[in-house]
């Protein structure tokens, strides 16, 4: 029973209500998340990106966060977000060729615990859409741990893991490189963009989801959540 629990993120939402007390945790956990039978018009995302020191969450920092939402089926880019995380550590050369945030620029940012309750706010209620989660998913639920004792109960959508099942159907033998978040672009002639921006990375993955589902060729008023979770 207990490990069914975990499993479903709606009643680790509703467990968590009665043992949380910071208030921006607090108000995350008090709006349901969203219910797998609904369809994708009603369901709103935000899709989410970090950018990180490196890839092990125990070990590593998230450096930037970028998000955009989306509602009734459009992208709203009034409601983009960007932040620079100012961590207490050198930023390790490898990982500033990959994503140009030098520790000059980090120090220009916001420690983690100032930026989550307003990203806590943002997402509460939504689905989260990224690509690749076990970036994202980790890296979330390390922070939340950190600053709030509890991971985060949250519903995901990953393009990767979209890409993935329709790869797997097809004749063709296919890489890890065929699930790169640009190479997937690239797949379906979406525009190009700077790489390993949060932002930039976080509004690509809400165009290749759309990309995505239009190969459903259906509405999305005829597509359920459930179908992409």
């Amino acid at each position: 029973m207990l490990q069914w629990l975990r499993k479903d993120p709606e009643k680790q939402r509703q467990k968590l209500l009665s043992v949380v007390h910071d208030p921006s945790l607090l108000r995350y956990l008090e709006v349901p998340l969203p219910d797998p039978a609904q369809n994708l018009l009603q369901t709103e995302f935000v899709a989410l990106d970090f950018e990180t020191t490196g890839l092990d969450a125990t070990q590593e920092a998230i450096l930037s966060i970028g998000y955009t939402v989306i509602r009734e089926g459009r992208i709203v880019l009034r409601e983009n977000g960007y932040h620079l995380i100012r961590v207490n550590k050198p930023i390790p050369e490898k990982s500033v060729v990959i994503h140009h945030i030098t520790d000059d620029r980090m120090a220009e940012g916001a420690p983690l615990h100032e930026v989550m309750p307003g990203l806590l706010a943002k997402i509460a209620g939504r689905v989260l859409l990224v690509h690749y989660q076990a970036i994202e998913k980790k890296f979330l639920n390390a922070a939340c741990k950190e600053l709030y004792g509890y991971e985060l109960p949250a519903r995901y959508v990953d393009t990767l893991e979209i890409a993935r099942r329709r790869l797997a159907r097809a004749p063709m033998r296919y890489g890890p490189h065929h699930l790169r978040l640009f190479n997937l672009r690239d797949y379906y002639k979406l525009p190009r963009y700077n790489a390993h921006n949060a932002l930039e990375d976080a509004i690509a993955t809400a165009e290749l989801f759309f990309a995505e589902i239009a190969q459903k060729r259906r509405p999305l008023e005829r597509i359920r959540l459930k179908e992409v979770l």
